[in-house]
């Protein structure tokens, strides 16, 4: 296989990873694969699951009946439907392999999501994230800090386009909350290359982004050529 067969695209809100997919479905087919090791691709993202969510609540309020998922001030009532999301990407993978059974001779998987907390990064992958997404399957991390995450959270919102995966964001408070601890150095601590995840072993490398290069094509290019480049040699002896 001359591509990623599954890559995860992982890191904390605004970190990037949106920019990232914008950019390799802006790079011609033959360009992308040959210096990022992705063809054809198709993204997985738990974001348009969570969105529906509040919108499926704010029209049953409209239309007289409770509210479901989440609660008036926009927390969800239970915290388990954060797995639930990734349980929704683990369906939808499923499906694109039941109705394309030659999916990844010609596609990457490119799976985004973000998670905080003390356990946030172990609990979804150890836990929730299925066996058939890890098989064979890559991680670029794009790091930034918690202040770095808030600056650019801020910077992207657009409240004329909520729904927007480019143009999303958080309020500050949720920020705090939800995502101000992360697990990814405890995660990824036992081995600085290959994870072990599951029984099955990961390959991973961080994408720093500070200082920011996920905003300037002419930058991003060339970093994610040198970190997909890495990741491939990594994934090759794997």
């Amino acid at each position: 296989m001359d591509r990623f067969k599954t890559l995860f695209l992982l890191g904390r809100p605004a970190a990037g990873k949106s920019e990232v997919i914008d950019f390799l479905k802006k790079t011609p087919v033959p360009e992308r694969l040959e210096k990022y090791h992705i063809g054809e691709f198709k993204e997985f993202d738990d974001f348009p699951y969570i969105w529906e969510r509040f919108e499926d609540d704010m029209l049953l309020e409209k239309v007289g009946m409770e509210r479901v998922w989440t609660t008036p001030d926009l927390y969800f009532k239970d915290e388990r439907l954060w797995d639930f999301f990734l349980e929704k990407l683990n369906l939808a993978y499923s499906k694109a392999l039941r109705d394309d059974p030659r999916f990844h001779e010609e596609k990457t998987a490119v799976v985004e999501f973000s998670r905080g907390g003390e356990r946030g990064w172990r609990h979804a992958f150890h836990d929730v994230v299925s066996k058939d997404l890890l098989e064979g399957a890559a991680i670029l991390y794009i790091h930034v800090t918690y202040e770095e995450s808030v600056r650019k959270n801020r910077r992207r919102f657009n409240p004329e386009r909520p729904d927007s995966i480019l143009e999303h964001g958080l309020p500050d408070e949720k920020m705090e909350r939800l995502y101000k601890l992360s697990d990814w150095e405890e995660f990824s601590a036992p081995h600085p290359e290959v994870l072990e995840i599951q029984g099955i072993p990961v390959p991973y490398v961080v994408l720093n982004n500070m200082p920011e290069v996920t905003d300037d094509p002419a930058k991003l290019g060339p970093a994610l050529e040198r970190e997909l480049g890495r990741l491939w040699k990594i994934r090759s002896r794997v």
